[in-house]
């Protein structure tokens, strides 16, 4: 387990995090210092504490709305998903159509042929 230590609203803090970790803890507390720095410049000395409850509720509205367009995300996938496998088994109907289609007229094709050929040897040909 590694340790790093960070800065959050001019205190200092050790946290212990996971080895390999440490640069992404300090990134952030970075953010969350900078966070209520530009809540006390715009809201002026209103309490460190009250300070740190509007970036905690600022970071988890952000949280709430990722979650939100998250899921709708994977709704939008899960559509597609279906779309997809709904268009892959009409185009696999279709295929099939046309394969039996041209089977047909093959058939069409070579009994026309062969009665051509019954015509050429000087048999009647079929009325047509």
């Amino acid at each position: 387990m590694a340790h790093v230590s960070v800065t959050i609203n001019g205190r200092q803090y050790r946290m212990a995090c996971d080895d390999g970790q440490e640069h992404h803890l300090a990134r952030l507390a970075h953010d969350l210092d900078q966070r209520i720095t530009k809540l006390r410049t715009n809201f002026g000395e209103i309490g460190d504490m009250r300070l740190t409850v509007m970036a905690a509720l600022l970071i988890a509205d952000e949280l709430a709305e990722a979650s939100q367009r998250a899921r709708r995300f994977e709704e939008e996938a899960t559509e597609l998903q279906e779309t997809r496998r709904a268009a892959a088994e009409r185009s696999q109907a279709t295929t099939a159509a046309i394969a039996a289609a041209l089977d047909s007229a093959a058939e069409r094709i070579e009994r026309v042929t062969r009665a051509l050929d019954h015509g050429a040897d000087g048999h009647e040909l079929p009325a047509g």
